[in-house]
């Protein structure tokens, strides 16, 4: 099982890049977490946003690996606790499908990508901006490998 987190936008600041790399290098490679950037649809050419949507779903979907298990980040699914999630990676671990967590773009995720996901995670009832997700994302799956393997991160 491989994790992948594949988001949608570029140049992020640098306090982005060093809060997911500080958790992501923490998992051991077994449980790597890979981050690809999806490039946003230029929004100039007035087009409706679910047309952006659409193309950057599209562009998501070509980047996800085949047969990966699809987890869609989205305010409207189901809230985790930590303890929660870890039950999860382990189920997929054991399963041995590549997972792959969805960050949709500025306008969110398209419909079609929402449809086709296996699950629908909602980080929380807030609306975060999309670069903080990436690193609560990252934290949370550090969170979970930690309860899983006893280790001291998480504490009761």
């Amino acid at each position: 099982m491989h994790l992948h987190l594949i988001a949608v936008g570029k140049r992020m600041p640098a306090w982005v890049a060093a809060g997911f790399q500080d958790y992501a290098r923490r998992l051991p490679s077994p449980w790597a977490l890979r981050l690809t950037e999806i490039p946003p649809v230029n929004r100039t050419s007035g087009k409706a946003a679910r047309d952006y949507m659409r193309e950057e779903g599209e562009r998501v979907q070509r980047a996800c690996p085949e047969d990966a298990y699809l987890v869609v980040l989205d305010e409207r699914g189901k809230d985790w606790n930590s303890k929660q999630l870890s039950q999860r990676l382990q189920r997929w671990s054991q399963d041995g499908r590549d997972v792959a967590f969805i960050i949709g773009g500025a306008d969110g995720v398209d419909a079609a990508l929402k449809k086709c996901a296996d699950e629908l995670w909602s980080l929380s009832p807030l609306t975060l901006p999309h670069a903080l997700a990436r690193v609560v994302v990252a934290e949370q799956i550090y969170r979970a490998w930690s309860l899983l393997s006893n280790h001291p991160y998480h504490r009761d």
